[in-house]
C-alpha cells in the first residue's frame, strides 16, 4: 500500500514540475494555434513619439490609417506600426498591436502576449542574452534635451555639462541610463517609465537635462516650446552609446525561426537603407496628431 502512494505522489509531482517548467518557458511561434499563424502579433509602447503613438481615431493628416490596439477602442501609428505594417504585407499577415508598459515589454513577449517586439528598442550586448534580434529596422542618434531659455541652452559638448550640478534624467530601463554617468558632476534626479514624462520633467525644472534620441526629441519640440534639442560636438560627446543607435526588433530568444522570417521580410523590402529610414521617419514626425 505504502508503495501504491509512493508511485502517485511521484506521478503527481512529475505532471507538477512539467506544468512549472512549462509555464516558465516562453513559447515559440511554432507552439501557437493555427489561427495565428497569419496574424504578426507586435509588442510596444503606443506612447513613444515618433516611433509609436496612441490616437483616438484611425485617421491620419495625409489620409492613411492608423491601425486598432488590441482590446481597446484606441489606434496606434508611428515609425514603428509603419514598419510594422510593411513587414505584415510582405509576409502576407495580418498586423495586430498590442500596448504594453516599456517595464514589462520583455515578461509580455516571454509569456506569449506577442510574438514580436518593435518599440525602438536598441539591441544591446544585455538584451541580447534575452532576445532574439534582427538587424537594424533604424539607426538613430543620441542627444540632449534641455529648458529653452534655461542655463544649459547654451551648451555644445559633453565637458561643458562638468560640475555644473545639473540634474539628469532619461528613461528607465534603456541604454541611456548608463550615459547619465558620464555627465561629471550631473545629479541624478530621477528617470521615468516614459520620455514624455523626461520632457515634462524638463519643463516643470524638475530635471535639467535628458538624455533621449534625437528623432523622439525633435518630435517632442515640434509640441512643447519649453525644450531646446542639442547635438553635442562629435568631438566631445557619449561614448559607448553605440549600442543604442541600431534600432532592432525582438522575438524570443528561442525562436530565431520567426526572427529569421522578420529578417527576410526585412531584405525582400529592401529596408537597410538608411535614407528610406530616415525619408518615413521625417514623414512619420509630421503626422502625430499634437504636430499640427
Amino acid at each position: 500500500m505504502k508503495n501504491s502512494y509512493r508511485r502517485v505522489a511521484a506521478v503527481c509531482m512529475t505532471a507538477l514540475m512539467t506544468m512549472v517548467l512549462a509555464a516558465g518557458c516562453g513559447s515559440n511561434r511554432a507552439d501557437t494555434d493555427s489561427e495565428d499563424d497569419n496574424v504578426l502579433r507586435v509588442g510596444m509602447e503606443c506612447n513613444y513619439v515618433p516611433f509609436n503613438w496612441t490616437q483616438e481615431t484611425e485617421e491620419l493628416s495625409d489620409g492613411s490609417k492608423a491601425v486598432p490596439i488590441y482590446g481597446s477602442d484606441f489606434y496606434a501609428y508611428g515609425y514603428d506600426v509603419a514598419v510594422a505594417q510593411m513587414l505584415a504585407d510582405e509576409m502576407g499577415m495580418e498586423l495586430e498591436i498590442h500596448k504594453v508598459d516599456w517595464s514589462s515589454i520583455g515578461t509580455s513577449l516571454d509569456a506569449g502576449d506577442y510574438d514580436a517586439i518593435i518599440a525602438g528598442m536598441g539591441r544591446t550586448a544585455e538584451r541580447e542574452i534575452s532576445y532574439s534580434f534582427t538587424e537594424p529596422y533604424y539607426y538613430r542618434d543620441n542627444c540632449i534635451v534641455v529648458k529653452k531659455g534655461g542655463a544649459y541652452e547654451n551648451v555644445t559638448k559633453l565637458s561643458d555639462l562638468a560640475g555644473t550640478g545639473c540634474k539628469l534624467t532619461t528613461q528607465l530601463g534603456t541604454g541611456w541610463v548608463p550615459l547619465l554617468e558620464q555627465i561629471e558632476g550631473g545629479v541624478q534626479a530621477g528617470n521615468y517609465e516614459t520620455t514624455s514624462e523626461c520632457f515634462m520633467a524638463i519643463s516643470n525644472g524638475v530635471a535639467d537635462v535628458c538624455v533621449v534620441d534625437l528623432p523622439t526629441a525633435e518630435s517632442a519640440a515640434l509640441t512643447n516650446d519649453d525644450l531646446k534639442v542639442i547635438t553635442l560636438d562629435s568631438s566631445d560627446t557619449f561614448t559607448g552609446d553605440d549600442e543604442m543607435v541600431n534600432v532592432c526588433i525582438a522575438t524570443r530568444k528561442d525562436d530565431t525561426a520567426f526572427r529569421d522570417k522578420i529578417q527576410d521580410a526585412m531584405d525582400a523590402i529592401g529596408w537597410n537603407d538608411k535614407a528610406a529610414m530616415d525619408e518615413l521617419m521625417d514623414q512619420v514626425i509630421k503626422l502625430q496628431p499634437a504636430s499640427e
